[in-house]
């Protein structure tokens, strides 16, 4: 997983599969989960991003981004890995 902020329009991208064939496939589409949140999903329906902006300094604390293991519960399935 890997953050992107970007403070000149307050946006955080969070890459799930940052190393991964998968996050670099095109053909995918976004869903809309909230005000100024959308997740990206590959051609399989795969969240590979989480997009957050206009706001993301409103909805997260950027001064203390950490994760550790599956993000969400997100697990590839066997196609996928």
């Amino acid at each position: 997983m890997r953050f992107e902020y970007h403070a000149d329009v307050d946006a955080l991208y969070i890459h799930l599969y940052p190393d991964s064939p998968r996050a670099r496939a095109t053909g995918g589409s976004q869903i809309a989960v909230g005000d100024h949140m959308v997740v990206d999903v590959d051609e399989e329906g795969m969240p590979v991003g989480i997009d957050i902006y206009q706001s993301a300094s409103k909805l997260v604390d950027l001064s203390r981004l950490e994760a550790e293991g599956p993000v969400f519960g997100l697990v590839p399935s066997e196609s996928a890995r």
